[in-house]
């Protein structure tokens, strides 16, 4: 699920949406050059380094304002037109930001207070999608960038017959359909949807690589892996590290579910001790297996006691009222209700007159108070869930408000989609009780259905959350190359995810492009560290609300002692290290899953059971 992030210069180091609106953004106003060497850049003060970042932060401040204007509009509204407009207002932004990255180092060797240092380096991480010097090959990029996202947006698949599904339809089928037949051949329809997009990725990479390039950098992932207050080198090894702590409760899972789907599609469909075919996963990227849960439920076992879309349905709760939910787990924890122009200008539901972006995303237009949400809500468990992770983004926008704008962000992108995961984390069966959508808490015999149906999204997504960017971090540095991108993106699949194309792959496709997020060029390692950090601050929040039960029954709705301490943390937004955020969060200055593992661990224990005897692993 693609949530985006429109937050000053969030717009570019989080890749907000293709899109339009305002009048054509004047071109940025020229900022000072890097000096060459010698006199001249000996000659730089510290007077005029504050002076620099000063003008800096109020010319982006504008420019940010009308590329995320043109972005909502693009994305809420699809046209030729409104991608054009959109494609110019993000130029605009991405050539000021490389522009003035360029001049910041001329203030490399001189002498600063640290947080003027910091906001010199956050600047020239901020794009992630770095433009050449060059202004038409900078125009190449901003068109390449617009016209792969907006083909993205309007993909369908159509059937024989004529009937042509959109991303939803497909999404529909691949959740719902237990016949094989049909979701392999959706399966296979909607991934042609990239194949068109392969020459202008390649373009692309050469483009963005050319602009991180000229901004000191060995390519554009070297550049990404660099904005996490680390060497580049070791947050690759970080994440690695993390992986292999969650690793082994991955495979118990992907061992647990290959039999059961076995049992119902057959051995010569799923084999024993080999790669699930990625159809069968109830999600078209196989990156969540929640939708086939009824196929793997525990047999002979209480089951979860409840279902959260039976209850969504039953109240009749349309889009604003779901959200409404949402805004009032945070409120219930002290913070400010959301502000009216929230109500009055969020895409809540999908419009039947126009081309809409239906990928949840949170958006902070003004770098004030004019936040909204994109999603086109159905009244789902899914659905009321993502409500909360995006409102996540949102109070976290209005929170770092205070800061300088070069701050005005997560403390890493991992932080930003932690926040509302941690907070859809305490939608609990007491929870629910508390807020009237349940009359009775299920019995602790349910516990073990409960912690597996979180399990088929939160455990099953890491895989795929970690190796999404290890692909474009290979494509970045050429060590993939055009001529093999689909091979290299299968071999990830198999070897992370333990999951096999269901129909033959060749270099005549291009399935990266059929993800969101890789036309789009957002991001993905955020999500993979979204998943560790949410436990995380999860668990913190559970002891700072006084709870002592098990870590998956914790809920800290209505708690002000965690929402006091959250607020602290968000307000920091990106002013320090996200190593010094962590620690004022958690008490704890490393990434570590082990709060993951806690809350999975009793069904780590019964997954176990249930595999003894039967192979494990692939």
């Amino acid at each position: 699920m693609q949530r985006i992030l429109s937050a000053g210069l969030g717009v570019l180091a989080m890749a907000a949406a293709a899109a339009c609106a305002p009048p054509r953004t004047p071109a940025p106003a020229p900022a000072p050059q890097p000096a060459s060497t010698g006199t001249a850049a000996a000659a730089a003060t510290p007077g005029e380094a504050a002076e620099f970042i000063a003008q800096t932060e109020a010319e982006l401040r504008g420019l940010s304002l009308l590329a995320n204007q043109a972005g909502w509009t693009a994305a809420t509204f699809i046209t030729v037109d409104t991608e054009a407009m959109s494609a110019e207002a993000q130029k605009n932004l991405a050539v000021a930001v490389q522009v003035r990255a360029l001049a910041a180092r001329r203030f490399d060797d001189v002498a600063l207070p640290a947080d003027q240092r910091r906001k010199l380096n956050l600047l020239k991480l901020a794009l992630v999608a770095p433009p050449p010097g060059n202004p038409e090959e900078a125009a190449e990029l901003s068109r390449l960038q617009a016209s792969m996202g907006a083909d993205y947006g309007r993909g369908q698949y159509c059937r024989t017959g004529g009937e042509c599904l959109d991303i939803g339809a497909v999404a529909r089928i691949m959740a719902t359909s237990r016949n094989e037949a049909e979701l392999r051949d959706v399966w296979r329809g909607w991934n042609a949807v990239g194949a068109p997009m392969r020459p202008r990725y390649t373009r692309f990479v050469e483009l963005s690589n050319k602009g991180a390039a000229e901004l000191g950098h060995r390519d554009t992932g070297a550049m990404w892996r660099a904005g996490y207050d680390m060497p580049a080198d070791e947050f690759s090894a970080e994440v690695e590290r993390l992986w292999q702590q969650v690793r082994p409760l991955y495979v118990s899972l992907h061992a647990y579910v290959r039999q059961r789907l076995a049992q119902q599609y057959g051995p010569n469909v799923v084999p024993a001790n080999g790669l699930i075919p990625a159809h069968l996963l109830g999600n078209v990227w196989a990156q969540e297996w929640g939708n086939i849960y009824p196929l793997v439920a525990p047999r002979n076992a209480a089951g979860p006691g409840y279902d959260l879309t039976e209850l969504i349905e039953a109240k009749k709760l349309d889009a604003v009222q779901m959200t409404r939910f949402g805004e009032r787990f945070f409120t219930s924890m002290g913070f400010d209700s959301l502000p009216a122009t929230f109500w009055q200008r969020s895409q809540l539901v999908q419009p039947a007159d126009h081309e809409v972006v239906c990928h949840a995303s949170a958006w902070d237009i003004d770098d004030e108070q004019d936040v909204r949400i994109k999603m086109c809500i159905t009244p789902t468990a899914e659905d009321f869930v993502t409500i909360h992770h995006e409102l996540g983004h949102n109070f976290y926008q209005r929170a770092y408000r205070g800061q300088p704008m070069l701050f005005r962000n997560g403390a890493n992108d991992g932080f930003h989609e932690a926040i509302g995961d941690a907070v859809a984390l305490s939608i609990t069966p007491d929870y629910l009780r508390q807020v009237g959508l349940l009359n009775r808490v299920p019995p602790a015999a349910a516990d073990t259905a409960l912690l597996l149906r979180q399990a088929m999204d939160k455990v099953a997504f890491l895989p795929f959350g970690l190796m999404v960017d290890k692909w474009r971090w290979g494509v970045f540095s050429g060590e993939i190359t055009p001529a093999n991108y689909n091979a290299a993106w299968w071999e990830l699949r198999n070897r992370y995810q333990g999951i096999a194309a269901p129909v033959a792959r060749s270099e005549a496709d291009f399935d990266p492009g059929a993800k969101y997020h890789i036309p789009a060029n957002t991001p993905y390692m955020r999500y993979f560290l979204a998943r560790v950090l949410q436990f995380q601050f999860y668990r913190s929040l559970c002891r700072e609300a006084g709870y002592t039960g098990p870590l998956h029954r914790c809920s800290f709705y209505g708690s002000k002692a965690a929402g006091a301490k959250l607020q602290a943390m968000l307000e920091a937004g990106q002013s320090r290290p996200w190593q010094e955020t962590l620690y004022l969060a958690t008490g704890e200055r490393t990434m570590d899953a082990g709060a993951m593992l806690e809350y999975f661990a009793p069904l780590k224990e019964w997954l176990d059971r249930q595999n003894q005897g039967k192979p494990v692993g692939w």
